[in-house]
């Protein structure tokens, strides 16, 4: 059985829970530990009693060490913070033998286990941004992702995961400072520090906005074929990374931050399933809690708002006039109509 554990808010609930329900759809043996990072969130999922789920609370969830460093964090940094000691709470209160810590906005396309396997007689694996050329990002954003990260319970994997805890509890903030950056980049020289860890080889492990410019995606059968540009190597893709994804005003989209080109196959094969787990995830949300999926909602809106402001309008005027001659999506903003040109 493999074991995975995430965290999240109440912004979060639709992408965690649209998480969840792909896994469940795709992975034969697992369970998954989340940790609710607030009220509102505790309590929705704790009232939905999700199958192969076992829901902790903050209360439960932060020691000493965390709370001590809590206020002098943002909430983003905050949970920055707390990622590893998530992995670490999990392997000791439940006493795994190996756990996989995911973030909330991935979507699972086929089943992870072949990721997990991957690493055979290794303790720690970790995935690598594979930047496309012109986003490359390792000097500020680091060379590997904290998006699927797996630690066993072996002594080596332990050693590892507790370093990465105390580190991230003594600095874990969202600026670059002597080579360091959020939880993230400490990551970096693990290959060289540590003698058990795993850099994921599969291409379809970690398929996000920086990277899929690499690849063509077509449906094969129940899942999605990728082919690598450059080799011509084929994969089934295991999970996308939909970051910077938020929703906008009424039924649009921003799909991923602004300088990330996505072309109409990414959009077609990847993007709009997403859409449609997350429209039944919020059906899921609002059949238990309607007060609390329409607060998601209002929180993500003027998160995305308050980033981009009117540009947004300016982009999605007449866009959708010259869509059909387009080959790419250079802004990310989408609508539901256009995703039915599809």
């Amino acid at each position: 059985m493999l074991k995975f554990c995430t965290l999240f808010n109440t912004t979060y609930l639709t992408r965690g829970l649209a998480m969840y329900n792909s896994l469940k759809q795709e992975c034969e043996s697992f369970h998954l530990y989340i940790f609710a990072f607030d009220g509102n969130s505790y309590d929705l999922l704790s009232a939905m009693e999700l199958e192969h789920v076992t829901v902790i609370s903050l209360q439960a969830f932060e020691n000493e060490r965390l709370l001590a460093i809590k206020d002098g964090r943002t909430a983003g940094e905050y949970c920055w913070t707390c990622a590893s000691s998530t992995i670490k709470y999990c392997i000791e209160e439940f006493n795994l033998d190996h756990c996989t810590y995911v973030d909330a906005d991935l979507l699972f396309f086929s089943d992870p286990g072949v990721l997990v396997a991957e690493m055979a007689e290794k303790s720690v694996l970790i995935t690598e941004h594979r930047y496309t050329p012109g986003y490359d990002q390792t000097s500020t954003s680091g060379i590997y992702c904290v998006q699927f990260v797996t630690f066993k319970s072996t002594a080596a994997g332990l050693e590892v995961l507790n370093w990465w805890v105390d580190a991230c509890i003594e600095w874990c903030f969202n600026r670059m400072e002597d080579n360091k950056f959020g939880d993230q980049k400490y990551l970096d020289d693990w290959l060289s520090r540590f003698d058990c860890i795993h850099v994921l080889q599969y291409l379809g492990g970690g398929v996000a906005p920086w990277n899929v410019q690499q690849y063509n995606f077509m449906h094969s059968g129940k899942h999605i074929t990728g082919t690598a540009l450059a080799s011509g190597d084929n994969f089934d893709l295991v999970f996308y990374h939909f970051h910077d994804f938020h929703y906008l005003k009424g039924e649009n989209y921003c799909l991923s931050a602004p300088q990330y080109v996505l072309d109409r196959n990414s959009v077609k094969h990847i993007y709009k399933p997403y859409t449609r787990a997350l429209t039944i995830a919020k059906a899921q949300i609002f059949e238990q809690n309607r007060e609390i999926a329409a607060h998601e909602l209002i929180e993500d809106i003027s998160w995305i708002t308050a980033v981009i402001g009117r540009s947004i309008l300016f982009f999605l005027r007449g866009y959708y006039k010259n869509f059909y001659r387009q080959r790419t999506i250079e802004y990310g903003v989408v609508s539901v109509k256009m995703f039915n040109i599809f």
